[in-house]
């Protein structure tokens, strides 16, 4: 009788201090994730700090060197390409290029733009190819060792108006017209603030001093611009036969400009809607294999018991 109760008391001491052990390593468990969960909160609101700090000193130093120029800010225009599934107006596209052929082309250059980027955008092949072929390009050295002149390829860059920087300075008295390759994302405002200032120019207010040479445009910093207002009603005649209003020249140059900025955009857009619906459908097999195949896995347990030292084991 004896014996038995021993047995007895010594498994139920064993038992209860398996089940302290078991609930201190509960405790240092729970203690153990409480402490990385509160280092994870805190390294996560230092960064949230951080990165608001940083983004409050950039917009502030962002305003501060704006604050010297004084201009009109352009309102915000309803433009056809803005929005994600949103492409360019092509139609608008081969209007602005006439404006810019017939008016623009005169002054300014786009040497960063090629004729056969026109195909399938604004024109076809052929048109393109006849577009080309109206300016002179120079080439060579031929077989006697001499420059020559040939018509223009579709592999050629827009032809600049000026030979040099020094002869376009001094047909437009000192002023040098900017290429217009990337005039749009060159300019704070972009679409927005190139056709205000084409539109924008008007009789300076009282006060305002004009230089010889120069006009008052409020979009333009300082006021004083080099450029003479260069689109006025009927300046064109389109093809198409769309009115041509100065404001319809305006939008439809700087539509041109905006695809000469970036013509991959429309192609980007479309690339980016592919690989949402390719995301997507990753997404939802993902979500399937964790959802329904890794369920089993995901909530399986695995208990570890403990062996009892040999000074508890049960004595025969």
């Amino acid at each position: 009788m004896a014996s038995i109760l021993s047995r007895s008391s010594s498994k139920c001491l064993a038992n209860i201090k398996n089940k302290s052990i078991n609930l201190v390593n509960q405790k240092n468990n729970v203690s153990s994730y409480t402490n990385a969960n509160n280092k994870r909160k805190i390294l996560l609101a230092t960064a949230g700090v951080f990165g608001a700090g940083t983004v409050g000193l950039i917009y502030s130093l962002h305003q501060s060197v704006k604050a010297i120029d004084i201009y009109c800010h352009p309102p915000d225009y309803p433009w056809p390409h803005y929005g994600i599934f949103k492409s360019f107006d092509h139609k608008a596209i081969r209007r602005g290029y006439e404006v810019y052929k017939q008016v623009c082309a005169a002054c300014h250059s786009l040497k960063f733009v090629r004729y056969r980027e026109l195909i399938g955008v604004s024109h076809t092949e052929d048109e393109a190819r006849a577009e080309a072929e109206e300016i002179q390009v120079q080439d060579g050295p031929n077989e006697h060792g001499k420059m020559f002149m040939r018509p223009g390829k579709l592999s050629d860059a827009f032809p600049s108006p000026y030979p040099n920087e020094e002869a376009a300075r001094a047909a437009n008295n000192g002023a040098y017209p900017p290429d217009l390759s990337y005039i749009v994302l060159a300019r704070h405002g972009y679409e927005n603030y190139i056709f205000s200032l084409i539109t924008g120019y008007q009789e300076p207010p009282a006060g305002f001093i004009v230089g010889e040479g120069q006009y008052f445009n409020p979009y333009f910093p300082g006021g004083a611009i080099s450029m003479a207002q260069a689109l006025y009603d009927e300046a064109v005649e389109y093809s198409d036969g769309t009115p041509p209003t100065a404001s319809q020249l305006a939008k439809d140059v700087t539509t041109f400009l905006a695809w000469c900025a970036q013509p991959e955009h429309d192609k980007r857009k479309k690339l980016l809607i592919d690989s949402l619906l390719v995301l997507g459908v990753i997404g939802a097999a993902l979500w399937y294999w964790k959802r329904h195949l890794g369920s089993t896995i995901k909530s399986r347990k695995i208990l570890f018991r403990q062996p009892l030292s040999s000074s508890s084991k049960p004595k025969n």
